[in-house]
């Protein structure tokens, strides 16, 4: 049954907003708007429950001691009744480590994380930063984003990869070729720019599984342009 009105949680964006993660709401919000379909944004603070009334959750980035606080207030929130019930979730950065078995934060402490997802993150020696070139599946064109990470993601036999590295670092530095992951409904990346900003297809599979059917074609305009000329930068 497709939605009349799509309802888009962003998780704790004062916490997990870094590098314009905040912008992957915006995006999605306009080309609803651009396509005549209703929605309601919700935005949850320190002080708000998890409405596990969505139709799409947003998790952006966050440097550890905010993703630490993110953690505590997410435990035992409602996001396993989330993904039980097969909403899309977009994880970015810290949103996706969270999401996995432990975290290691910046001072080596492990901490555990909400065990939702079968990977877990460790600490890379070097910070991987850098523009990153990456093939996904789910019949989407290549992905382009900036990466800026400490940890060291590995992913177990229950998750997949979301992309393959065509060039920058991947989950586990720039010897990895794995980017992000993907298990259940779940799509987890290392990318911001913000992500969905640079990549108007990801944008639109996210809201096509929220709307749970096709949605109207939109005409290629400047988000299109901006991905074609980040490519074409590489």
């Amino acid at each position: 049954m497709t939605a009349s009105r799509i309802r888009i949680v962003s998780v704790l964006p004062g916490l997990l907003g870094t590098y314009g993660d905040g912008g992957n709401v915006l995006v999605l919000e306009r080309r609803l708007a651009w396509r005549g379909v209703d929605v309601e944004v919700v935005t949850t603070t320190v002080d708000d429950p998890l409405p596990v009334g969505g139709d799409l959750y947003v998790l952006g980035g966050g440097e550890d001691e905010a993703q630490v606080l993110a953690l505590k207030l997410l435990r035992g929130a409602g996001l396993a009744t989330v993904l039980e019930r097969g909403t899309p979730v977009l994880a970015v950065c810290a949103g996706l480590q969270l999401l996995g078995s432990t975290l290691v934060v910046g001072d080596g402490t492990v901490v555990p994380g909400l065990d939702v997802l079968d990977l877990s993150t460790g600490r890379l020696e070097r910070r991987a930063v850098g523009e990153v070139i990456a093939r996904p599946g789910l019949g989407l064109p290549q992905l382009t984003g900036f990466a800026n990470h400490g940890g060291a993601t590995v992913l177990g036999p229950a998750a997949q990869p979301f992309a393959r590295v065509l060039s920058g670092p991947g989950n586990a530095g720039h010897a990895d070729p794995d980017e992000g992951v993907l298990q259940g409904s779940v799509v987890g990346t290392y990318l911001h720019g913000p992500v969905l900003a640079r990549n108007p297809a990801l944008a639109d599979l996210l809201l096509t599984r929220a709307h749970g059917g096709p949605l109207p074609d939109l005409p290629v305009g400047p988000p299109e342009a901006l991905h074609a000329a980040r490519l074409a930068d590489r």
